[in-house]
Parts: C-alpha cells; structure tokens; sequence
C-alpha cells in the first residue's frame, strides 16, 4: 500500500468514528428534548447555532488546514467534539428551560464547529492523497475515493443515529455522552500516532481577496451546495421526525427509519460512481448529471405534496416514506457528483480552502434549511415544508446550469 491510499484508509477511518458519534449526538438531543416537551421550532432552534458555527470553521478551517497541515486541523476538529460532548453532559434537569436551551445551543455550537473543521479537513485530504497515490488505474480514482468516502460517512451515521438511541435507552442522556467522549479519544490518538503531522501543508492565502479568489467553478457549486442542503434538511431535520411521530409512529420506529434512510443514503453516494457515466476530462458527462439529478430532485417534493394533497385515501406516513425513499436516491447520487466536483475544480497547492469555502456553503445550506424546517413546520406542516424544499432545489437546478465544463474553466489561481 503506498503512502497515498493509507493516509486515505486513515483518514476515512478517523471520520467514520467521528461521524458515528455526530449521528448519534443528533439522535441524543432530538429525541430527549422532544421527549421533555420541546415545540418544533424550539428542536429546530437547539441545531441552529451548531450549523450557524459550521460556516466560520469551515472557511477558516480550510485557510488553517493549508497553513498548519490537514493532520493537525483533524486533530483539532476531533479534541473539540470531545470537548462539545462533555460540555453538554454537565447540563442539569434542575435548570429552567430557557437556560437548559442556552446551554444546549452553545454546546452544539462547539459541536458544529467540531464536525465542520473535521469535515473539511478530511475531505481536503482525499485531494491530497490522491494526488500522492500514483497506482496504474489513476482513471477516476478520484471519484471512486470521493464518493465511497461521502457514502460511507453516510452509513455510518445512520449506524450512529441507532447508537444515539441505544445509548439513550440504555446509558442515559449524561452517560451515553461520556461514553461517546471516551471512544473518540481513541480515534483522535490513532490520527496522532498514524497520519504525517504536516500532511496538506502548503502557501495560505495572505489577503481576504486571495483567499476569496475562487474560480468560477467553485463559486456557482457552493451556491448550488447552499440550496442543494437546504432542501434536504428544510423537511428533515424537524419536519419528517415530527410528522412521523404525530401519525402514530414510535420514537424507535422514527429513529429507526432516520437511520435506514441514512444508510441506504450513504450506499448510494459510494456507488454513483456506476451510475454516473464519466468523461475523459473528469468534467464535461459530470456535470451533466449534475443537471440531470437537480432537475429530478425539483420534481419528487412537489409530487409528494401533490399526492398527499389529494386524499388519495392511502396513508400519508406511507407516502412520505415511499417519497423520501426516493429523493433520498436521487439525492445521495446528485450529492456525490457534487462532493466530486469541488475537488475537481479546486486549485491542486490550496485545495483545503477551496473545499473550506464550499462546506460553508453547504453549512450555511443546512442552517437555513433547519431554521426553515421548524418555521414552516409550525405554519404549514410538512406541506410548507416540501413546497420549501421545491423551491430551493429549483434554485439548485438554475446554478448548475452554468457550471463550467474543463474547456470553460480557468482557475483564479494555481
């Protein structure tokens, strides 16, 4: 195994410990407030400032990860989860409820930060290591590595979101995060002990213009990215859990799907590279499809809305789990193409920023689609919120639309 493809085995590894634990720390909150009595937007507000945290982390993560190395910014991204998670286990039910809230937010808001850092840490290194590994079938090594990467972080937080539940059922809300603590510091002292500590080092930018600099590539996927994320969570996040629930469904029955859902997502993404025809230049059938998946997803919200809309007399759980099964298809194909289009278009020396500016979008995506998600859920129930999701994936749809094929892209700088 030469030094590119360990220090991916490793990295991928590394974030699928950290990924188990974020999906089981989401699973923890949703379903322990929810069972104290918490509204709808009030659940929505708790996730609010842990994707509001992940925009700055991101940015400033990737210009960090350039200038101190991608192995020391994982490092960081690790300890600080830990740090999130034992932070939210001093939270005491003697407390009111608006100061348990606020204890929460922050909490989560060092969580977010964790998963961002983490997050755009890891995924630069892909670029990294595949660059470095110089194996004879380097023809779409880079899509294969990107989407089974995304795709199994996906099944592992599926994995995570039952672990959330176990642990809650079984440990408590303080004890499951104790024992969430303990095996990430595990994970952190293998990074330590494994990857090079100046892995993905290069020149930062040194001006605000410099590191603003993207090519146009990068600038129009993170504006899909932004709309993309947010009309998957504008009904996921609050809408469907809540919607479930309220039509009779259990909280293992919920949990349990969320977590089906999740990893069947996760399965997808690690096998579009063979639904996904590819191109000699790695971008021109590329981006295609992802035109081809933003128009698909633009059509299934609103034919669900359509569907439940009509009193059909089938049962509108059912519905919505038959629809999600399929927007959850086209989703985790379309999210892949995606995640694989960044690290082409991104400039080979700062790769970390240009993959940090890209997950702020899609963090700045997941914040608003959360805050919407509880709005509209409150006003409209989950009509509002597929008729919300329509509409963003429709702007989606319009930014991939004039994406660059190789022909067209000249980076802004090398």
């Amino acid at each position: 195994m030469n030094e590119g493809t360990r220090n991916y085995a490793i990295v991928t590894a590394a974030y699928w410990g950290f990924t188990l634990t974020d999906g089981a720390l989401r699973m923890l909150v949703l379903l322990h407030f929810f069972r104290l009595g918490y509204s709808p937007f009030t659940l929505a507000f708790l996730f609010l400032l842990y994707e509001a945290a992940g925009i700055l982390a991101n940015f400033i993560g990737g210009w960090l990860a350039a200038r101190y190395g991608i192995t020391r910014m994982l490092t960081v991204g690790l300890a600080t989860q830990i740090t999130g998670f034992l932070v939210l286990s001093a939270l005491s039910p003697d407390w009111s409820a608006i100061a348990s809230v606020i204890w929460v937010v922050l909490a989560q808001g060092i969580c977010g930060v964790a998963k961002d850092l983490t997050k755009t840490a890891s995924k630069s290194a892909i670029k990294i290591a595949e660059t470095a590994a110089k194996a004879e079938d380097s023809d779409g090594r880079l899509f294969r590595w990107v989407a089974w990467f995304t795709g199994s972080k996906n099944a592992m937080k599926g994995f995570g979101f039952f672990l959330g539940g176990l642990l809650l059922e079984f440990l408590g809300f303080r004890g499951a995060l104790w024992a969430m603590a303990a095996a990430l510091s595990l994970v952190l002292s293998g990074v330590v002990a494994s990857l090079p500590p100046m892995l993905g080092k290069a020149k930062a930018s040194k001006s605000a213009r410099e590191l603003f600099g993207k090519n146009r590539g990068v600038n129009l996927l993170a504006i899909a990215r932004v709309a993309l994320f947010g009309a998957r969570d504008v009904w996921f996040v609050v809408g469907v859990p809540v919607f479930l629930y309220a039509a009779g469904w259990t909280f293992t029955m919920v949990g349990s799907f969320v977590a089906l859902w999740t990893i069947g997502y996760g399965l997808v993404q690690a096998a579009a590279p063979a639904v996904v025809r590819r191109s000699p230049d790695g971008l021109t059938q590329e981006v295609r499809a992802a035109r081809l998946w933003s128009l698909i997803l633009v059509i299934i919200p609103a034919a669900i809305a359509a569907v439940l809309a009509s009193n059909s007399g089938l049962r509108p759980d059912i519905i919505l789990v038959v629809g999600l099964g399929l927007f959850g298809f086209a989703f985790a194909v379309n999210s892949s193409v995606h995640s694989y289009l960044i690290l082409a278009y991104a400039g080979s020396e700062k790769a970390a920023e240009d993959v940090g500016f890209y997950y702020a979008a899609n963090a700045l995506g997941r914040f608003t689609g959360t805050l919407l998600s509880g709005l509209l859920y409150q006003w409209g129930g989950i009509y509002a919120c597929l008729i919300g999701s329509c509409l963003m994936l429709a702007a989606c749809f319009l930014a991939t639309l004039a994406l660059p094929g190789r022909a067209a892209l000249v980076p802004a700088r090398s």
